[in-house]
């Protein structure tokens, strides 16, 4: 209760205070609707953002399980070879450089306008970075007295890597997959907005916006808000479940 009551608590007072400025000053409904008008379209159109969700979420999945699998692999090279790690880095570096609204309609152009392909490897670009940068930082950060240990015990670069590097490195891995969660979400949310499918979350704000619906366009906004939510706090669960001895550490 002492973790879950304060945010709750806060978040609460925020609605109300919004819901009170913008009934007492009048707000136009297209610059900001109230909270219970918002309300209300999640309960007229909570199919719908079911729905939505149910699609953003499969291409977020889908691009954050690539990008992450490509990102692993990437980084197990990188940490073997100096000269990898050190032309790798930069390559990184671009790819997280590359804006979403223009990756987006190009990659939409290379495929047919019912593909979901180039939403996913959007979202499989955007994942790559923050996994890639965090998990190579922690397969180097290994303790000289292991290293040592192990080449004592004459043990191979996979036994090294598997024993040692992979399990030393997981703490890093669920940093970036924690930052990757998110921004699989985002990607994939945004990506929707330059066509294709008309299945998703992006597509329904976009729509709704162009019809003046402003209320129904902000209840997807939380519908991808929750969406967002639930990766991040699945990926909680996982670090959870893969490092138990570290919550008893912190604990």
């Amino acid at each position: 209760m002492r973790r879950v009551l304060p945010p709750l608590i806060v978040g609460v007072l925020a609605l109300v205070l919004w819901e009170v400025f913008v009934t007492a000053g009048r707000v136009a409904p297209f610059i900001l609707p109230a909270p219970s008008a918002i309300g209300a379209q999640i309960v007229e159109q909570k199919q719908n953002i079911w729905d939505a969700a149910l699609a953003s979420g499969a291409n977020a999945l889908l691009g954050l399980i690539g990008g992450t699998l490509l990102a692993v692999l990437a980084a197990l090279a990188a940490s073997r070879s100096r000269f990898l790690g050190e032309v790798s880095i930069p390559f990184a570096a671009v790819a997280n450089a590359l804006p979403i609204i223009a990756l987006a309609p190009i990659l939409n152009n290379m495929f047919e306008s019912t593909s979901s392909v180039p939403r996913r490897l959007v979202t499989g670009i955007v994942v790559f970075f923050p996994v890639f940068l965090n998990l190579l930082r922690g397969l180097r950060e290994v303790s000289p007295v292991h290293q040592e240990l192990m080449r004592t015990y004459a043990a191979s670069g996979w036994t090294f890597a598997r024993k040692v590097r992979l399990p030393g490195a997981l703490p890093h891995l669920f940093t970036g997959l924690r930052q990757a969660s998110s921004l699989a979400v985002i990607a994939a949310v945004v990506a929707e907005y330059f066509g294709g499918l008309q299945d998703g979350l992006g597509a329904r704000i976009t729509s709704a916006a162009a019809f003046t619906a402003y209320p129904r366009a902000w209840a997807f906004v939380a519908g991808a808000c929750l969406l967002g939510l639930t990766f991040y706090l699945v990926t909680l669960l996982l670090e959870r479940l893969a490092m138990p001895w570290r919550q008893r550490l912190i604990s």
